[in-house]
């Protein structure tokens, strides 16, 4: 009898273990849990709530027909603020908390940076930040998948278009004093120096920053001829419209980050002749394309918005996510996810963005990036795909 009851007490304990070991890596029978950390609040909420929109509606439309494999995909939100302690803390609530099975999306490159040692640690895949920062894919991790090209790559690229067809000579920057931000100006340096060039006056603020008259002032007297920007919406428009105020007009360029419609609407057409550096071009609501009217509509209906070039971004990331979890299979693990993942290849999002691919070594999806400038208030393509290599 005694060894019947101990018997039985140890079943029920594994019992125990294994639905604890179900919850502790997010997947049940019937759900799968994602965790995302946006910025819903402080200098780039703007990004925040179409982002998180952006993913629920797309898990959402998986759900409806049925969840992938019977499971529902659902995705807790939490706010950065994009401040890192914020990010740690979310991070966190997630990890030990929610106990989720990955994350999906997470907003910030400092965020990210300070949220992956222990994320990558406890066997959480970090998919498809918003970031272009190179740490999210290097070096290489298992768990990091990373979708577009990275800031480093679009900058260079940027730079050596600048210098080759335009003839520029004096290469400047200003960036947010942040991992981001030091990113661009790194990429600056390296492909100057790979150019036999030097790079010319530079300034660094924080993402907070409103007042740019010093800094655009520094730059004027450096007779910077173009001026990367790490910057993001409000901290692109500002300088660029300071310097009109004062009649100066250099060429700005900076990466997708600063690719916002709020950025080429800006008031007063201040933004217009604008550069940036992206991976994929943005659908306004009179693309005519029926999968984007969709997309377009279902979100305006929803948020009584239209979306922005985030949400875009976030329904393209949990587009990916989807597939990743289809080709999984009904046994779903962190491995299995993987490997779905890694059978990606040559996948166009509803946008006509870039063929997206995976590998058991390759981690960014696409590297491809081309050039758009403002023109009337809206981004407009201008180049074909552009390398520095």
């Amino acid at each position: 009898m005694k060894q019947i009851k101990l018997a039985t007490s140890v079943a029920f304990g594994a019992a125990l273990l294994a639905t604890g070991a179900a919850q502790a890596g997010g997947v049940t029978d019937k759900e799968v849990l994602i965790g995302h950390i946006g910025t819903l609040s402080g200098p780039v909420a703007l990004w925040g709530t179409p982002t998180a929109e952006a993913i629920r509606m797309r898990f959402e439309e998986a759900n409806n027909a049925g969840g992938v494999h019977g499971r529902m995909i659902k995705v807790i939100v939490e706010d950065n603020q994009y401040q890192v302690p914020r990010a740690i803390q979310a991070a966190n609530k997630l990890m030990n908390k929610d106990k989720v099975f990955a994350m999906i999306a997470n907003l910030g490159t400092p965020m990210n940076n300070a949220v992956l040692p222990k994320q990558l640690k406890n066997n959480i895949p970090n998919l498809f930040p918003f970031s272009g920062g190179r740490q999210m894919s290097e070096p290489f991790h298992k768990l990091k998948f990373q979708a577009l090209s990275t800031y480093y790559d679009q900058i260079r690229g940027g730079i050596k278009y600048l210098v080759e067809e335009k003839g520029v000579k004096v290469v400047c920057d200003i960036y947010q004093d942040t991992d981001y931000g030091r990113e661009i100006h790194l990429a600056a340096e390296d492909q100057l120096k790979a150019m036999g060039l030097k790079l010319g006056t530079s300034t660094a603020h924080k993402p907070t920053a409103t007042d740019f008259a010093a800094a655009v002032a520094k730059l004027k007297k450096g007779k910077c001829e173009a001026i990367m920007m790490g910057t993001i919406i409000r901290d692109t428009i500002l300088p660029v419209a300071t310097a009109k105020k004062i009649g100066w007009n250099p060429i700005w360029l900076g990466p997708v980050a600063m690719m916002d419609t709020l950025v080429a609407a800006a008031k007063g057409g201040v933004t217009e002749g604008l550069y940036a550096m992206t991976s994929f071009e943005y659908a306004y609501p009179d693309d005519p394309r029926p999968k984007v009217q969709k997309f377009i509509q279902d979100f305006t209906k929803r948020t009584g918005k239209a979306p922005n070039q985030a949400a875009q971004l976030g329904y393209i990331s949990a587009d990916l996510t989807v597939i990743g979890l289809q080709n999984a299979g009904r046994d779903l693990t962190v491995d299995s996810l993987v490997k779905g993942l890694e059978m990606i290849k040559d996948h166009k999002d509803i946008f006509d963005g870039a063929a997206v691919s995976f590998g058991p070594k390759k981690r960014i999806g696409s590297r491809a990036a081309f050039l758009v400038q403002v023109e009337n208030g809206r981004w407009v393509r201008r180049s074909g795909n552009i390398s520095y290599e």
